[in-house]
C-alpha cells in the first residue's frame, strides 16, 4: 500500500470500493455490472447522479479496459510510482445541475486512471481546466488529484467511454457497452443543460447519440472546432477540438481557441455576458 499524494491515507491500486479516496461514490456493496446487460440494467434503474457515479466506478463490464487499466495501476508510470493508482473507471466530475456539459472520449492511463478524477493529472487535464478557469466556470486553474480542491457550480465533465483504453482507443463493441451510463447521466441532468461542448470528434459523436430525439431533421451536423448546432430544443451542440499534448504541441488547438469556446459557452449558457 501507498500514499495518497495529498491526503497520506494508504491505498492499494487499484483502490478498492469504500476505503477512504477522496471522492469516491461506492461502498463494498455497490452493485457491480459485469456485462453489457447488467450495465443497461442499472444505468436505466439509477435514480439520483451519486447512484451512476458508484455503479460506473465499479463496473467491471469490458473484459480488456477491465484487464488494461489495472495492469496499468499496477505496474505505473516511474515518476508515479510512489502513489496509489485509482485503477477503476472513471465518473463524471461537477455539477448535477450543470448549465454546460463538457463530453471528452476517455481517461487517459496516467492521468485520470492514476487520480480518480476525469481530465486530472495530464496535460489534456492541465489545459482544459485553465481553459475552464479563465471562462469563469471553475474556481481555479489547476486540476492535479481528487483532494485539490477544484470545485465548480455550472459545469459536468463526463468521458463517453468511462475505463482508460489501451492506445486511447476504445473497441466499437466496448463504446457500446459503456453508453448506457453517458445515457443515464444525461436523463438526470439534461433538465438544466443549455449548452453541450464536445472534444474531438468521438465526444461529438457520442453527443449526436444522446442528442437524437433533439436533431433537426437534416442530414448529421459534422464536427468541427468552433461549430455550432442549434437544437430544437433550445440547447446548443459546441464542437471544440481535443486538447490533446498533440493537438496543442502542434498548433492545431491553442489556449486562445479554448477560451473562444469555453467563453461562447459560458455566454450562451446565460452566464456571462
Amino acid at each position: 500500500m501507498l500514499p495518497h499524494p495529498r491526503t497520506g491515507v494508504l491505498f492499494s491500486s487499484p483502490v478498492p470500493p469504500g476505503t477512504g479516496w477522496p471522492g469516491d461514490p461506492a461502498v463494498p456493496e455497490t452493485p457491480v455490472a459485469t456485462d453489457a446487460a447488467q450495465v443497461a440494467a442499472l444505468a436505466a434503474q439509477a435514480r439520483d447522479i451519486g447512484e451512476v457515479d458508484a455503479q460506473v466506478s465499479v463496473c467491471r463490464a469490458c473484459p480488456r479496459l477491465v484487464s488494461w487499466r489495472e495492469e496499468v495501476a499496477v505496474t505505473k508510470r516511474r515518476s508515479f510510482a510512489g502513489e496509489p493508482y485509482w485503477g477503476r473507471p472513471i465518473t463524471g466530475w461537477g455539477s448535477a445541475q450543470p448549465k454546460i456539459l463538457v463530453l471528452g472520449l476517455a481517461p487517459a492511463a496516467q492521468g485520470g486512471n492514476r487520480t480518480g478524477r476525469v481530465f486530472t493529472g495530464d496535460r489534456s487535464g492541465d489545459q482544459l481546466f485553465a481553459a475552464l478557469h479563465r471562462a469563469g466556470l471553475v474556481n481555479q486553474p489547476i486540476s492535479v488529484d481528487a483532494a485539490d480542491g477544484l470545485s465548480t457550480k455550472d459545469i459536468r465533465v463526463v468521458a463517453a467511454v468511462r475505463c482508460a483504453p489501451p492506445g486511447n482507443k476504445p473497441e466499437p463493441a466496448e463504446r457500446s457497452t459503456c453508453e448506457p451510463w453517458l445515457t443515464a447521466e444525461w436523463r438526470l441532468i439534461a433538465p438544466s443543460v443549455k449548452v453541450i461542448v464536445t472534444l474531438g470528434g468521438f465526444g461529438w459523436d457520442a453527443a449526436l447519440r444522446l442528442l437524437v430525439d433533439d436533431l433537426p431533421a437534416l442530414a448529421k451536423p459534422k464536427f468541427g472546432h468552433g461549430v455550432v448546432v442549434d437544437l430544437p430544443s433550445g440547447r446548443q451542440l459546441l464542437g471544440c477540438y481535443h486538447p490533446s499534448q498533440q493537438n496543442m504541441f502542434t498548433g492545431r488547438l491553442t489556449p486562445a481557441m479554448l477560451d473562444d469556446v469555453f467563453t461562447d459557452a459560458a455566454r450562451r449558457a446565460g452566464l456571462r455576458r
